[in-house]
């Protein structure tokens, strides 16, 4: 994929790339990694940055940017801030979704935050034209008020200048017949008299007259109150228009005082502050945040197998184990007492792994089942059925698998003895025995390394091993199965502490089958091959996002298989054969 614009943290970038920015933004494209902060836990991770048409997008990679983007946060309403001490960190945030980033150094971030706000310069740039198109439309609408108002101003000085006049000829006329009246009064008698053209014949018509001028007086007075009526109506039309403006402005102002108080009261972390355990995420940033999680353990357990070799130490130190309440021997004979079978347990015990061991014989496609499968690498083969109980993902899973040069007892007993368990459960991060049942069942308490934002499981459960005798495939030399199953004990109440209970139901049943020699040779390794059935079901305890964990469980499921049976091949192959 070619960029328009090349970043300067790409591989391929070199002096010639530093161009100016192109002057039509819907060209502008950068793609480069940059550093970004997932959480507290796992601090700053690569991730593949995208710029194109205005909208900022990451990927995990750049070998993953054809699934779809992890988020995506678009410029127009963006803030870019500079980091205050360093020099090559920027944040982008719109509202509280806040992208902590660091360019490889300090012309990396200059050249990022150019384009970006290039892009922010020419997008408030086309509001301004497009606020500035709305305010012109606006006072269009005002001009079209303040020309009606204006008509009415000048209807108005036209009716008063019209009184004016009328006022002038009445004056006129009541002067003249007040001359004509005085008159007649110092003569007691109608003479005939000239009084500035005032003719006693036309006395009739005088009044008729001043009847009209006192009839257009009232009529224009009459339109000087119509328009005043007008314009306090319309004044009252623009007054409700204003209040009702004010109202909703003064609902919209409410609401945002709600939101910052909300805001107030919510913790959104970043890289300069300590993250708490209940922080919400969004369903992408959740399994982003976990993926993470997971790969750092498998970090750590690869460094341990690395130094485990340099040093050639026998097995992973297991200072982490408690025994309660006594030392468990290791080394005393393998089987179940009469004492284990009078246990309260016991009955449990035995119910459980008769109805598991028929549940793991059974195929997968019997019965319409819906079972599915999800990873196909060979001799391994993976289904699932998708289940949910009240909004948890409870999908059972069976494994199928064929590995060569060990026994079924041996499979069971690395799967089974507490001392090596922490060599090949990576997640693990301490395991109690609250009480030995018999050499072969045990009452755990386990507590797996918190892998953040989820809460920190822990698992109480009985484990028991045992050789089967009956019911086996033609050809089997042996069958051994372990079954672990969840139960409880009054002193170690689930959910009272830091962490989630997790409760499950697991069973692994070996079976080893030999290669038949003609010359009746010593048995070796090469002769040995060891199916598996693995079966689980488990109850995660606690909410998480559904797509989220049935991705993790597709992802971390083959890789525990391999990782075990590994681990077996490896811790067998120098050692006599164990039946």
């Amino acid at each position: 994929m070619v960029d328009n614009v090349p970043t300067p943290s790409t591989e391929d970038y070199s002096s010639e790339s530093d161009a100016a920015v192109p002057e039509n933004d819907d060209i502008i494209e950068l793609r480069a990694i940059m550093s970004k902060w997932t959480n507290y836990i796992h601090g700053w991770q690569p991730r593949y940055i995208v710029l194109k048409d205005g909208t900022l997008s990451y990927y995990k990679s750049e070998s993953e940017s054809d699934l779809g983007c992890r988020g995506a946060i678009s410029l127009s309403r963006a803030i870019i801030k500079c980091h205050e001490f360093d020099e090559c960190r920027f944040d982008v945030s719109v509202n509280n979704n806040v992208w902590y980033l660091r360019a490889e150094n300090s012309e990396d971030r200059g050249h990022w935050l150019e384009v970006l706000q290039s892009y922010k310069s020419d997008l408030s740039h086309s509001l301004r034209r497009h606020d500035s198109a709305m305010s012109l439309q606006s006072n269009n609408l005002s001009t079209v008020s303040g020309n009606s108002l204006k008509r009415h101003q000048k209807t108005l000085k036209e009716k008063v200048s019209e009184i004016e006049t009328f006022k002038d000829i009445l004056v006129g006329q009541i002067e003249g017949l007040q001359r004509y009246f005085d008159a007649c009064a110092a003569t007691k008698e109608m003479p005939v008299l000239d009084v500035e053209g005032v003719n006693p014949m036309d006395y009739k018509g005088e009044a008729l007259t001043f009847k009209a001028t006192t009839t257009g007086v009232i009529t224009i007075l009459q339109h000087c109150l119509d328009i005043i009526a007008q314009r306090d109506e319309s004044m009252k039309r623009k007054l409700d228009r204003e209040g009702e403006k004010i109202r909703k402005l003064e609902e919209i102002n409410g609401k945002l005082r709600e939101e910052l108080e909300k805001r107030k009261n919510t913790t959104f972390p970043g890289p300069d502050f300590e993250e708490g355990p209940h922080s919400t995420l969004p369903e992408d940033e959740f399994f982003d945040a976990v993926e993470s999680g997971l790969d750092k353990i498998e970090e750590d357990r690869q460094l341990r197998v690395k130094l485990k070799y340099q040093t050639q130490q026998s097995q992973i130190s297991t200072s982490s184990l408690t025994v309660l309440p006594e030392t468990v021997n290791i080394s005393e004979d393998f089987g179940t007492g009469s004492q284990a079978k009078s246990h309260p347990l016991w009955p449990n015990i035995d119910k459980v792994c008769t109805e598991q061991l028929r549940y793991a014989r059974e195929g997968v496609g019997e019965g319409g089942n819906g079972w599915q499968i999800f990873a196909d690498e060979g001799e391994m083969k993976m289904y699932k059925r998708e289940e949910e109980v009240n909004g948890m993902v409870m999908d059972p899973l069976k494994a199928c698998h064929v590995v060569k040069g060990v026994t079924a007892r041996e499979m069971c007993h690395y799967f089974f003895m507490p001392e090596y368990r922490n060599d090949w459960e990576t997640t693990l991060e301490e395991c109690t025995i609250l009480e030995k049942i018999s050499s072969d069942a045990f009452v755990f308490l386990q507590t797996h390394k918190r892998v953040w934002p989820a809460s920190q499981r822990d698992a109480l459960f009985w484990s028991h091993m045992r050789k089967i005798t009956d019911g086996l495939e033609e050809g089997t030399h042996d069958s051994w199965v372990v079954c672990n199953n969840s139960t409880e004990r009054e002193e170690y109440p689930p959910n009272s502490g830091k962490c989630i209970r997790i409760f499950l139901t697991v069973i692994l049943v070996c079976q080893t089958v030999i290669e038949k020699k003609p010359d009746n040779s010593p048995i070796t390794r090469d002769d040995l091959t060891c199916k598996i059935t693995y079966c689980s079901v488990v109850n995660p305890g606690g909410w998480a996002p559904a797509s989220a964990l049935r991705a993790i469980y597709k992802r971390e499921y083959p890789k525990f298989l391999k990782r075990y049976t590994g681990y077996v091949i490896d811790q067998c192959k120098d050692k006599p054969i164990m039946f």
